[in-house]
């Protein structure tokens, strides 16, 4: 794009009643101070923005005398198609014109727009315009604006292989941004799990080492054959044990039985002599008349009867009392005390081995436990270092990626230095910056003529960068004895003393 101004009208715009300016390839502006030099120049941008040519609003109405309206038109060519532009203030009010067609404000700011960018044609305009701008949000983002990013293969290219190639597959499915939010949380939750999985592999390996030392032979298989060994020995040895406990439990028995039966055998013995001396009367008990024979003779025979039947019942528990107490005698008692302490210390021998396995058991419970901690906690360290192995890959990449933009950007100058990025001095992590030296001094401590050199050099690759051609004016040039003349028109003001406004054009 190139665009040419071709006149500048002034009406009552500060001290100018009325002036008219046709700018050629260079216009030199020319008087003393005070002649309306600056007020000329400032006129294109109150036009086109509202403002003055650092792009801070401005009012041009006269102060020194009266006057109906303000008014300012530029006429300028843009890759040439000729637009003519207005704005007046009519009593305190905008007005706004098209090739002389009064517009409303928003069309003719959309106008303006769509021409070009507002901070990047004052930029070109007015080399100091630029850094009037914030260095990192304002000027940083202009400059990069019409510089081609470095590419992601560009950067891979130049990082470590083993970094390059991770970040290359990772880079497919999330962007960098995201990646370096997702590990640096996983990292930070990692740092906390992996000290709690040291902690608690070293819990567990502290009980294992309070555990007794096992024999050196000693393992669960053969804890288990010992179990199983003793546990038959205890069997075979508890036999007869067990058969001198059923004798002496058929013997308490027969004994038991032996004593009741001698019991009632006292008892019958006792009650024998009242029924054997029963006295038979010759009379009724109930009417006492006289029995007769033959009631005397039926009750001699229930006495005897009952004599024989008492007689059959002793001789019975007698027989009994004798059968039983010759099972006694086949019952010998057996003295089984050795055999039970035998019992006893097998016992205790297998009581000593179900507490080692039962400790062995405890140790390969907890062995297995300390090993699933230690898996733990080495899965833990390697998705931290892993994340730590991004991250580090991250900030390499944006380091590198950093310097190759820089050099790229650097390579449009000739004798200005950028800084485009920094590195935080806590955490190494590279951020957005911006400074501009020249001969290593920062463009705040230029002198008025190095600031003006390195504004023209500045403006000069935004117009190359940018392809686009625009018209430039140097202030107070007089203090400036050389500089390269700058792509495009060139408007240059310079204080003559004592010589009254002059305007001069030439090729």
């Amino acid at each position: 794009m190139r665009v040419e101004f071709k006149s500048l009208k002034l009406h009552n715009y500060k001290s100018h009643r009325d002036l008219t300016v046709d700018f050629g390839e260079l216009t030199q502006i020319t008087g003393d101070n005070a002649k309306g030099k600056s007020s000329i120049v400032e006129a294109i941008p109150f036009t086109l923005y509202g403002t003055d040519a650092l792009g801070t609003k401005t009012d041009p109405t006269p102060t020194n005398y009266e006057y109906d309206e303000t008014r300012a038109e530029l006429l300028l060519e843009v890759d040439g198609k000729q637009l003519l532009l207005g704005r007046a203030i009519v009593k305190g009010k905008m007005h706004y014109y098209i090739n002389e067609i009064p517009k409303k404000s928003t069309e003719f700011e959309e106008l303006v727009k769509s021409l070009f960018d507002k901070d990047l044609f004052l930029s070109l305009f007015n080399p100091t315009y630029f850094f009037s701008l914030h260095p990192t949000n304002e000027q940083r983002p202009l400059l990069l604006r019409y510089v081609s990013a470095t590419s992601s293969k560009e950067v891979f290219k130049q990082m470590e292989a083993m970094q390059a190639d991770k970040l290359a597959a990772l880079i497919k499915k999330h962007s960098l941004q995201e990646l370096q939010d997702k590990h640096k949380e996983n990292k930070n939750k990692q740092d906390k799990v992996y000290i709690a999985a040291q902690s608690r592999t070293k819990t567990l390996q502290e009980q294992l080492d309070k555990l007794a030392v096992p024999a050196a032979n000693q393992n669960i298989d053969n804890l288990k054959l010992d179990e199983s060994r003793l546990r038959d020995q205890i069997k075979e040895a508890d036999k007869l044990p067990l058969q001198a406990f059923e004798i002496e439990q058929k013997r308490s028995a027969l004994l038991a039985r032996i004593a009741g039966l001698r019991e009632s055998i006292s008892r019958s013995k006792a009650n024998f002599p009242e029924l054997r001396d029963e006295v038979i009367a010759d009379t009724c008990r109930t009417c006492s008349q006289k029995l007769t024979d033959e009631a005397i003779a039926a009750v001699e025979a229930d006495k005897a009867a009952r004599i024989k039947k008492y007689m059959e019942n002793h001789q019975s528990m007698v027989n009994q009392r004798k059968a039983l107490e010759e099972e006694l005698l086949t019952l010998e008692p057996i003295d089984v005390s050795e055999q039970t302490a035998k019992v006893r210390e097998l016992e205790h021998e297998l009581d000593s081995i179900l507490v080692a396995i039962r400790e062995q058991q405890q140790r390969d419970q907890l062995a297995g436990q300390i090993e699933q901690a230690k898996a733990a906690e080495s899965e833990t360290l390697a998705s931290r270092n892993e994340s730590i192995f991004i991250l580090d890959a991250i900030k390499a990449f944006y380091a590198k990626e950093a310097e190759l933009q820089a050099a790229k950007v650097q390579d449009l100058f000739t004798t200005l230095s950028l800084r485009l990025f920094k590195e935080n001095k806590g955490d190494g992590e590279i951020k957005p910056d911006f400074e501009i030296m020249m001969d290593g001094k920062p463009y705040r401590k230029l002198s008025l003529s190095e600031g003006i050199r390195a504004g023209l050099e500045l403006r000069d690759v935004l117009s190359q960068q940018a392809d686009i051609v625009a018209p430039c004016f140097v202030d107070n040039a007089e203090s400036i004895t050389r500089f390269k003349q700058p792509a495009g028109q060139l408007i240059v003001c310079r204080v003559v003393a004592n010589q009254d406004l002059k305007i001069e054009t030439g090729e």
